[in-house]
């Protein structure tokens, strides 16, 4: 018989197998150590425990995703710092095995649980696009960073239905970091409930910006230059990262111009389901075409969309 162990998730216990309870405490082997609050640095390849306290119920399609998320973890985490080979894709970026396997690991167990699902993945490609739930994945979302051995990568898997996303997993193990969310349950990262910041003027304001070659050509150029002189500080953590500050307080405004649906789709949840606001730089709703973000803590919102008037 197949051991089964505990996993706490949305506040229930899940009787899980129990090779995908360790799967829940692996971390990759690397040794990046940030100082926290306290100033103790914190070994990032110590175990960490899948917890979370929310009083809903999980769905099995968030069971499924944190399941195929650490399925993905345990293949990259046999490339991870291997040197791996780099092939470049017709849209000029970077693929390895790591993403289209890890990719293959996510896919076959989704579609076993959920055949009647669509999916669209970054490396395999669209099957049921008609479906009306969609399962959307990105293995190795940030795969220049992981090729050149930085933390920054994640593996990210939303769900929609109806053409709404309704769940979202982001985890970055190298980073030691996974959340994620579901409609109506909130936000949680690393077991615990997040919110975003009640920062509501621009002056008191950190910002963060990603990818921004298409505002850079547009006139909206020189107010973005107005907008970081207004506010407190401005960074570029990029990725999954600054979404993750966000949704848990640490920072109050994300800004990017060039992103792909896979790399923000499950992002959208969990920012939403933090308290936040997340809508591309014209403030229209976040859809399969979506290629920009405005992402904040919804009290800043607003004056972001007024001082960029991207578009216009």
């Amino acid at each position: 018989m197949m051991r089964l162990g505990s996993i706490t998730v949305a506040g229930a216990v899940l009787e899980l197998p129990f090779s995908v309870v360790l799967r829940a405490t692996h971390q990759l082997p690397v040794t990046l150590r940030p100082a926290n609050s306290s100033g103790i640095d914190r070994e990032l390849t110590a175990l960490t425990r899948l917890t979370q306290a929310s009083p809903a119920m999980p769905s099995a399609e968030l069971t499924a995703a944190i399941e195929a998320a650490h399925a993905a973890a345990d293949v990259i985490r046999g490339f991870y710092q291997r040197n791996v080979k780099i092939e470049v894709k017709a849209d000029k970026t970077p693929v390895t095995e790591a993403d289209v396997r890890s990719e293959e690991a996510i896919r076959d167990l989704l579609t076993r649980r959920f055949p009647s699902y669509g999916f669209y993945g970054e490396e395999t490609g669209k099957a049921h696009m008609d479906a009306e739930s969609v399962w959307l994945v990105d293995p190795i979302d940030g795969t220049k960073s992981f090729v050149r051995e930085c933390p920054f990568f994640s593996t990210q898997i939303a769900l929609m239905r109806g053409g709404r996303f309704v769940l979202g997993v982001s985890c970055a193990p190298a980073y030691n970091e996974f959340a994620w969310a579901e409609r109506g349950s909130g936000a949680f990262l690393d077991g615990k409930p997040m919110r975003v910041s009640n920062v509501d003027g621009l002056a008191s304001a950190i910002v963060s910006s990603g990818n921004l070659k298409t505002l850079a050509a547009s006139p909206a150029w020189p107010r973005f230059g107005a907008l970081i002189g207004s506010v407190n500080r401005i960074r570029g953590y990029g990725d999954f990262v600054h979404y993750h500050l966000l949704a848990r307080g640490a920072l109050d405004v994300v800004i990017e111009s060039d992103v792909n649906i896979l790399d923000i789709a499950a992002l959208t949840v969990i920012v939403e389901e933090a308290g936040g606001r997340f809508t591309d730089l014209t403030g229209g709703p976040v859809g399969l075409e979506t290629t920009t973000v405005l992402a904040s803590n919804g009290l800043l919102h607003q004056s972001v969309l007024n001082q960029l008037r991207f578009g216009n």
